[in-house]
């Protein structure tokens, strides 16, 4: 597994924002509505509804499997307890921020959300995002062990279409903690969406940043310098391939952060790049992983000859 920078690390971005408030998400009390006996909450709208089934969890929140009535689908009820969190107001403003940031980011490639609350009874934020059926890249891939190069190209278009509308956003968007386990998929029809904003960052003009953040395996190396701009996300992206082709997570020969850190500064790739066999594929990730100044966009990576006899209507097929 990834050695985390940091235990709180999974999804929030960092901009401070008021959160509406409102009351606390109602227990079902009585099985006098015997479609509410499946739900263990729903929310104040009464249009959403919680299952006990959880989806997953990290360091900063759950994540359960829920029911939107009103639509007729299945979403992902995501719950943090800010009590947790009560010592660290930096924390907080993540929290609430990618918040912020998620309601106002609309693209095909990357997860929506459609409601958020705040129970102040019990101080948990609750907000309502897309599901998406089939789990993160990650463990998806390690259950579909045989994967050709035409879907890791389905994938990498998508993934960098994502990438493509964050980083030419109005003001950019930064992910910066890109990898496969917060990149999500639709099996059943392929569709990859890029979620887990929770360090992303938004840059103005200059497009430059400076703070030190992400998973250690998949960080650019000037990320470790403090002074990156959005090109570190194609750097991850290109981490992200090395994993999709090898199911080996980039790095793992390393057995220290001290180590990792080392090796990352002076440019030497992971032993899994090695075992990549496809020789267009090991060429495309290395324009990926470059130095950041030759290293591309994810637009001119989206014209690259490795994703040129890529057909969109595949997605379709």
């Amino acid at each position: 597994m990834p050695l985390p920078l940091f235990l709180f690390f999974l999804p929030f971005a960092c901009l401070p924002t008021a959160i509406e408030e409102l009351s606390m998400p109602t227990a079902i009390p009585d099985a006098t509505d015997q479609e509410n006996e499946l739900f263990a909450e729903i929310d104040p709208s009464g249009r959403f509804g919680r299952y006990e089934e959880l989806l997953g969890h990290g360091a900063v929140k759950m994540v359960y499997r829920a029911f939107d009535l009103e639509e007729g689908r299945e979403v992902a009820w995501n719950q943090i307890r800010l009590n947790k969190f009560s010592d660290s107001p930096f924390i907080i403003n993540k929290i609430h921020s990618e918040i912020e940031l998620l309601k106002n980011l609309k693209n095909d490639n990357i997860i929506v959300m459609y409601h958020f609350w705040k129970d102040c009874d019990h101080n948990i934020l609750n907000f309502i995002t897309e599901a998406c059926a089939s789990g993160n890249l990650r463990e998806y891939r390690k259950k579909h062990r045989h994967v050709s190069i035409k879907a890791l190209k389905k994938w990498s278009r998508q993934i960098l279409q994502g990438l493509d509308f964050l980083h030419t956003h109005d003001p950019c968007v930064i992910h910066r903690d890109l990898n496969c386990s917060n990149i999500f998929i639709n099996g059943n029809v392929g569709k990859v969406k890029i979620g887990d904003l929770g360090l992303a960052t938004i840059v103005g003009k200059s497009h430059a940043a400076h703070s030190l953040l992400g998973t250690p395996e998949y960080m650019a190396p000037e990320l470790y310098e403090e002074n990156y701009t959005e090109l570190v996300d194609v750097y991850s992206f290109g981490m992200c391939l090395i994993e999709m082709a090898t199911l080996e997570i980039p790095y793992s020969e390393c057995d220290s952060l001290a180590k990792l850190y080392k090796i990352v500064t002076s440019g030497i790739k992971p032993q899994a790049f090695n075992r990549v066999r496809d020789p267009e594929l090991k060429a495309f990730i290395e324009r990926c992983v470059g130095r950041p100044r030759a290293r591309p966009s994810a637009a001119e990576l989206l014209k690259d000859p490795f994703l040129s006899d890529y057909d969109e209507n595949d997605l379709d097929s």
